[in-house]
């Protein structure tokens, strides 16, 4: 059975950090393309910052300098630093596994950034 868990949201004022991250069980978790995605209210979800079973990094243009994905396949865990956070980063944040056609999903935490 695939499970995604996070944990780290929170609230934190401007300017500040916070570090999520994600443990994952059930899958082959090297092989798997791993994801942050946000959904603030009343918009879509979209991509944060991805990273593939090769260490290849992608980010949304919004983040980055100030977002860094990291994964650790020893530990099944997937991260995310956030730094120099700002309102506009107010969202659930979700972890994701994906592989070709397989796509898994975290229940999401709350990260909510204060001006």
């Amino acid at each position: 059975q695939v499970q995604l868990v996070e944990s780290g949201g929170g609230l934190v004022q401007a300017g500040g950090s916070l570090r999520l991250s994600c443990a994952a069980s059930g899958m082959t978790f090297s092989i798997m393309t791993l994801g942050w995605y946000r959904q603030a209210p009343g918009k879509q979800r979209e991509l944060v910052a991805s990273i593939s079973s090769g260490g290849s990094t992608n980010y949304a243009d919004s983040v980055k300098g100030r977002f860094t994905i990291s994964r650790d396949n020893a530990k099944n865990t997937v991260d995310l630093q956030m730094n120099n956070l700002k309102p506009e980063d107010t969202a659930v944040y979700y972890c994701n596994a994906r592989k070709v056609v397989n796509w898994y999903w975290g229940q999401g935490t709350q990260v909510t950034v204060s001006s």
